[in-house]
């Protein structure tokens, strides 16, 4: 977008030709379709048993990934300037929706937990909005404040306390797994903004002192963490989850039992359409076929990671900060979830993003990448620095004399 259609209506921006990244397009359509075609396969005889319908969560996946189209594509029509002077509206829609969950009769219980409000066939999980919300705000806010964020404790410690807030909503919920990934993302985001290593290392140590609190003050977590340690000690109880999740995946050995021929999704692995797609996944395409995902995700976040870095060579910090923001979550997660279906790391019960079950979840990430093909086609109308596009090109020219 260039300097004087800044200023172009919205409907005239319309018509400019948007310019899409290929590489990116093609690295998340390929993880979504196959993600749909391993969640059909994970889910069938949950969905049998649920509804007597065996493609009962994989047809409400793909009305979901309609929806996250949708809505992705909209978003690519929205200018970068739009979502950088909605921050403050931003932090407000993301602590609203963290306390409405939570009010009795909105907020939707399942598993122990309250994380969604029923919008009619759809269960939203707050958190999911509510983190792309607070990416935003943070993004415009190291942007505003990046000076103060570099030189005083002042500009760390301030986005922390809305961190802290909306921590301790989630911590309400409980999701812990959730908690965690927000604070990753946000030390990820103020890390490349400049922030000081004193200030960063002060509050880094204090989130994993508080997490490590957290952990050991609740049984249910503290469980988690032992089964997680050594599952065969409990196999048929605590371990049982991890166990059978080892079964399926030391199952697929190289090329896998092939599509369709799990043995672990029939009611041994719980989960197996959600958290634990991934053992599915493995045991029916192996070891190589592992590979395969983890390059795919690997892919899309040298992707995502190298529009950030052209963005900030181009001046643009609000979309640098929030590609990364982006990149840190759907890397993050990915690795919290393939981690714990290979015992590396205690359940948390997080989705595999564009993989697993979770509408909500598929829907913003859709959008996430929506925005990022959004940043992309600006970058590519006008691609020159803002402080080289303003100078006359007579000035530019003497700088060469």
């Amino acid at each position: 977008m260039t300097i004087g259609s800044a200023t172009m209506p919205f409907p005239a921006r319309l018509r400019s030709a948007i310019k899409i990244d290929m590489v990116l397009l093609g690295i998340s359509l390929t993880l979504l379709f196959g993600g749909l075609i391993v969640l059909a396969s994970a889910s069938i005889s949950a969905a049998d048993n649920v509804a007597a319908d065996p493609f009962y969560y994989v047809s409400r996946q793909a009305v979901a990934a309609i929806m996250g189209a949708v809505a992705g594509f909209i978003c690519l029509f929205i200018p970068m300037t739009f979502w950088r002077s909605t921050g403050p509206l931003m932090l407000l829609i993301a602590l609203g929706l963290l306390v409405v969950v939570l009010v009795p009769g909105i907020g939707y219980t399942a598993n122990g937990s309250t994380r969604w409000i029923r919008l009619g066939f759809l269960n939203l999980q707050a958190s999911e909005l509510a983190r792309l919300c607070l990416m935003i705000y943070l993004a415009g806010y190291l942007v505003r404040h990046n000076k103060t964020l570099r030189e005083q404790f002042s500009g760390f410690a301030k986005p922390m306390f809305v961190l802290f807030l909306a921590c301790c909503l989630l911590l309400a919920e409980p999701d812990l797994g959730a908690a965690i990934v927000l604070v990753a993302i946000a030390f990820a985001m103020m890390f490349v903004a400049g922030a000081r290593l004193l200030d960063f290392s002060l509050f880094v140590g204090l989130a994993v002192a508080g997490a490590t609190i957290l952990a050991v003050t609740r049984e249910y977590r503290l469980e988690r963490l032992t089964g997680f340690l050594d599952p065969w000690a409990d196999p048929y109880d605590k371990g049982f989850q991890l166990t059978q999740s080892l079964i399926a995946i030391g199952r697929g050995e190289w090329f896998g039992v092939g599509i369709g021929d799990s043995v672990q999704k029939l009611f041994y692995l719980p989960d197996a359409h959600t958290d634990f797609v991934f053992a599915v996944y493995a045991e029916e395409f192996g070891l190589l076929g592992s590979f395969v995902m983890i390059v795919l995700f690997g892919a899309l976040l040298w992707r995502i990671f190298k529009l950030g870095i052209r963005a900030a060579s181009l001046e643009r910090f609000f979309e640098a900060y929030l590609a990364v923001g982006i990149g840190t979550w759907i890397g993050l997660q990915a690795f919290i979830n393939i981690g714990v279906n290979m015992g590396l790391l205690p359940t948390k019960g997080l989705t595999l993003p564009l993989i697993s079950y979770g509408r909500s979840s598929l829907i913003i990430a859709m959008v996430s990448l929506g925005i990022l093909f959004r940043i992309h086609h600006e970058l590519e109308v006008d691609g020159s620095p803002p402080n080289r596009r303003q100078e006359p090109a007579r000035k530019r020219g003497r700088a060469h004399e």
